[in-house]
């Protein structure tokens, strides 16, 4: 069967890396991978992306501290390398956050900071009246808790994207991009005890920007639905049924 590839496009805090390990880590542990069943690219720092994507069974596109709209060389290059993925049909794709946006961008949205500012913690999703017969959003429910941290947000969908799943905050946290693709703005990789390291992380600028970290972290739980969704692009993309 063949692995998962993780395109890595950043890395993590330094407290939460050495007590949890790095975003590729994060997406197996949640997705039930071992380690010979993925492939981590850690593209933010040079790695060269696949020329042929058949030894893969589907791509995952991992968050970042960098944004979009710096639009860095590897971030561009990485831009092209999906859009060939999705406009081809070549392999399914999730893009996860930083993912999201880049696969947005890649397909002719647009993406920028979110007029309503920074969103974090584990918020309520609503589901859209299109995630009931979507593979991966179908057993969700109305509504979910997921795990979010970001800055910027998707501001316009590519034509033929369909909305998934989003909260008053963003209205794009989860978008079907065609048909072996998606993109959440949410973290399904997050376990509750990362999440709230994002929020002890980040306490004096959440302060600083009127947040309150103290109640964030009262309202940090699991969300096991949007792990769910994860587990069930991986477990189809390597069934052979996305």
């Amino acid at each position: 069967m063949n692995p998962i590839l993780i395109l890595q496009t950043g890395t993590t805090l330094p407290r939460l890396a050495a007590r949890h390990g790095d975003f590729p880590m994060w997406f197996a542990r949640s997705a039930g991978l071992r380690r010979h069943e993925f492939v981590a690219v850690r593209v933010d720092a040079g790695d060269v992306l696949p020329t042929s994507s058949r030894a893969y069974a589907a791509a995952i596109v991992t968050g970042s501290a960098s944004m979009v709209t710096e639009r860095l060389p590897w971030s561009e290059r990485c831009a092209e390398w999906l859009s060939d993925q999705v406009l081809g049909m070549r392999l399914p794709v999730l893009g996860v956050c930083y993912g999201h946006q880049l696969l947005v961008q890649a397909l002719g949205g647009s993406v920028g900071w979110n007029p309503q500012g920074r969103q974090i913690g584990t918020k309520s999703l609503a589901a859209s009246a299109q995630a009931k017969t979507d593979p991966l959003f179908g057993m969700a429910g109305s509504a979910f808790r997921a795990q979010t941290t970001h800055q910027q947000s998707v501001l316009a969908i590519p034509q033929g994207a369909e909305v998934l799943a989003s909260t008053v905050q963003d209205p794009h946290q989860a978008l079907r991009l065609g048909e072996r693709a998606w993109g959440v703005q949410f973290h399904p990789e997050f376990s509750a005890g990362v999440m709230a390291g994002y929020i002890r992380g980040r306490s004096d600028r959440l302060r600083s920007e009127g947040m309150d970290p103290v109640q964030l972290l009262k309202e940090c739980g699991p969300a096991p639905e949007a792990r769910r969704v994860l587990q069930r692009f991986v477990s189809l993309a390597r069934g052979g049924r996305l």
